[in-house]
């Protein structure tokens, strides 16, 4: 019986041994990685930040130019009526490229300046030619993105501003190429008839 209580009482005495090692190692352990975590600390360089608010203020914009001259005036077109053939057939222009930047889809209207042309010469009184029964446009090409009435189609131009080009697609070069076809026939005296053809590029 007194051999049972002695081993009892050594088997307790071993296991507080044991649990002081025990608290010993983990208070080492403990302290090692304090220790650690004190050094990785102090081997970052010092920093600061600061901050700065960017603020992109964007309006609308849109314009059309003629790529020839990157100009929103192009140069002038000549249509020189030498011989009866021209006046029988009429004749067409070179082709002129217009080119319009946007931000938004577009339309694309035209119009004449005047209702009839502007006539310098020696016949008086000063003949009347209606634009819109000579003057007439086609677009041969559109890298626009939206679709055209005068598609390889020829139309008239009038002083009435009319939309020809709808839904263009926003972008940096968005360009079509036009070209212009008179036929004043043989009713009119030799001189230079002259209107402006005004294209507005609009956004939706």
């Amino acid at each position: 019986m007194g051999y049972d209580s002695i081993f009892v009482l050594s088997t307790d005495v071993l296991k507080r041994s044991t649990n002081k090692q025990t608290n010993k190692m983990k208070k080492v352990l403990f302290t090692l990685t304090l220790i650690g975590s004190s050094f990785w600390v102090s081997a970052q360089a010092p920093s600061s930040t600061g901050t700065q608010t960017t603020n992109l203020n964007l309006t609308d914009a849109i314009d059309i130019t003629f790529a020839a001259n990157a100009s929103s005036t192009g140069a002038a077109i000549n249509f020189n009526f030498n011989t009866v053939n021209d006046y029988a057939n009429g004749i067409e222009s070179a082709p002129a490229e217009i080119k319009v930047r946007s931000n938004k889809r577009f339309n694309v209207s035209v119009k004449s300046s005047s209702a009839y042309f502007t006539y310098a010469g020696a016949a008086s009184p000063a003949p009347q030619m209606y634009v819109g029964s000579v003057l007439y446009f086609k677009m041969t090409q559109n890298n626009t993105g939206g679709w055209s009435w005068v598609n390889n189609r020829y139309d008239y131009i009038d002083h009435y501003n009319w939309t020809f080009l709808f839904n263009g697609v926003n972008g940096g070069n968005q360009n079509f190429t036009i070209v212009y076809r008179v036929t004043p026939g043989f009713a009119f005296p030799a001189g230079t008839y002259t209107t402006d053809v005004i294209y507005t590029a609009t956004q939706q």
